[in-house]
């Protein structure tokens, strides 16, 4: 079995597209499907072993892929990753920035260090990565970046620190996209809402508990899916989206637009896209709840 995905086959063959973070949740399933249709994927992470075991699972599934550890908060090893694609590759077509992370914590408990902590990882690396690819390459080339950023509308009561990284990405990818567009570059972010992938683990065990009080406060009343995030990243870097820069596409199912005034009710004719043939839940929403 292979990726079901919803675009045509050999959407990207010959190109060369960077995943951060893709070693893992989110990631992974957009290294997969990348590759699925013909890119050479560039998988970054911090993780050794959880890049070389995506590889592995790429290359089992017929397609090219490149695992590079790197830790985006630093600026050399970001560099070390561009110029070691550009020698081996030649080119770099596409960039998802999608490597971040956070942890739930009220606002006036964050320390300095911590808030300087979770920008540098939500915000700082990406930029590093954007304006590498670009200075290197894409600036002479054209290239699509796709960031991915979160569901911040109206704030991010408790994700203080990620809130106003991710809110800096928007508005960073907004000025590139205005900057770099005579280069032929487009930049877009992507805003998931609660996708269910095994980043639901990652969180405290009072983080778990509010995940799991999530789905009814959506109008589509339900987790997303790593494929439907995914299917939004894909679409940005292919040539349909090629009048599409400075955007954001969100893929919450709706969570912004629910209203005290309204009382949401259970959604029907809404079926979940799952195209990952190797997608596995998170444990939270398999073990036993009380």
């Amino acid at each position: 079995m292979s990726y079901q995905t919803v675009f045509r086959p050999q959407l990207f063959t010959g190109q060369v597209i960077i995943v951060t973070g893709g070693g893992s949740g989110l990631g992974r399933c957009i290294s997969h499907e990348l590759a699925a249709l013909g890119a050479q994927v560039v998988i970054v992470g911090r993780s050794e072993e959880k890049l070389q075991k995506v590889r592995a699972e790429i290359v089992e599934d017929g397609g090219k892929v490149e695992a590079l550890a790197c830790d985006i908060r630093d600026e050399a090893q970001v560099i070390a990753v561009i110029d070691s694609v550009l020698q081996r590759f030649g080119r770099i077509d596409g960039l998802v920035n999608n490597a971040g992370g956070q942890y739930r914590t009220a606002m006036k408990t964050i320390s300095t260090k911590g808030f300087e902590a979770v920008v540098r990882n939500n915000l700082t690396g990406g930029f590093i990565f954007m304006r590498e690819a670009y200075n290197r390459w894409m600036e002479a080339n054209g290239g699509a970046i796709v960031n991915i950023i979160a569901d911040i509308w109206h704030g991010w009561p408790d994700y203080a620190h990620s809130g106003a990284a991710r809110g800096g990405m928007l508005t960073l990818s907004e000025t590139a996209a205005c900057e770099w567009a005579a280069s032929g570059v487009r930049v877009n972010t992507v805003a998931p809402g609660g996708i269910a992938s095994n980043g639901f683990d990652t969180y405290t065990e009072e983080a778990k508990a509010k995940i799991l009080e999530y789905p009814p406060t959506v109008p589509l009343q339900r987790y997303g899916t790593e494929s439907e995030l995914s299917a939004a990243v894909v679409f940005l870097l292919s040539p349909a989206a090629a009048y599409i820069t400075g955007t954001c596409i969100r893929v919450d199912g709706g969570t912004p637009n629910a209203r005290g005034t309204w009382k949401l009710t259970p959604a029907r004719n809404n079926e979940a896209f799952n195209g990952f043939h190797r997608s596995e839940p998170p444990e939270l929403l398999t073990r036993p709840r009380p």
